[in-house]
């Protein structure tokens, strides 16, 4: 079909201008557009352009939802990631303390016993885990060996002469210890 300018417009789609023109007609009369398209033609066209705007606001929707709920995870993540380093400073500060109360439990000063043991009881609770490495093989990552003994084969702990301490997996405080072999 050619319009009036000898445009053949078969495949064309309307411009802003075209629609314009034609919403204008419209509200002059009820006849076709200058063009040749008829109303429901273009109607159609129109209804495919929102069509697909809808489309895209709809992409844009669901990848801004995606965005945002991935940033709520990873600040989640990090604010626990926190807390637990926060928490592992606290109990950092308080080994000295359990250093202590382990000190006079071992020479025998009365009623610290109960003490370091519900302290102890209530860091485990929370993560904290001592680390026991008596007769174990010697792992530079979670013990500094101060004395070493002469021995045979592989370096073991023979002595550990200050507790190191696990902190939710973590080493918190290498043990220091006393090596054979």
């Amino acid at each position: 079909m050619t319009d009036s300018n000898g445009v053949d417009d078969t495949d064309h789609t309307p411009t802003d201008l075209e629609l314009d023109a034609f919403l204008d007609d419209l509200d002059g009369s009820d006849a076709p557009a200058a063009d040749g398209d008829a109303p429901e033609e273009l109607a159609e066209s129109e209804l495919d352009v929102v069509t697909r705007e809808l489309q895209q606001f709809k992409d844009i929707a669901l990848r801004l939802q995606a965005d945002f709920e991935n940033y709520r995870k990873r600040v989640a993540t990090q604010q626990a990631d926190e807390v637990d380093r926060a928490s592992g400073r606290l109990v950092e500060a308080l080994l000295p303390v359990l250093d202590a109360c382990e000190a006079a439990f071992a020479h025998g000063a009365d009623g610290v016993e109960p003490i370091w043991s519900q302290l102890m009881g209530v860091l485990q609770k929370q993560g904290l885990e001592a680390l026991d490495l008596t007769d174990k093989p010697f792992d530079p990552a979670l013990a500094d060996a101060v004395v070493a003994e002469p021995g045979d084969g592989e370096p073991v702990v023979s002595e550990v002469l200050r507790t190191g301490y696990r902190w939710k997996g973590k080493v918190l405080r290498p043990a220091m210890v006393k090596v054979r072999g």
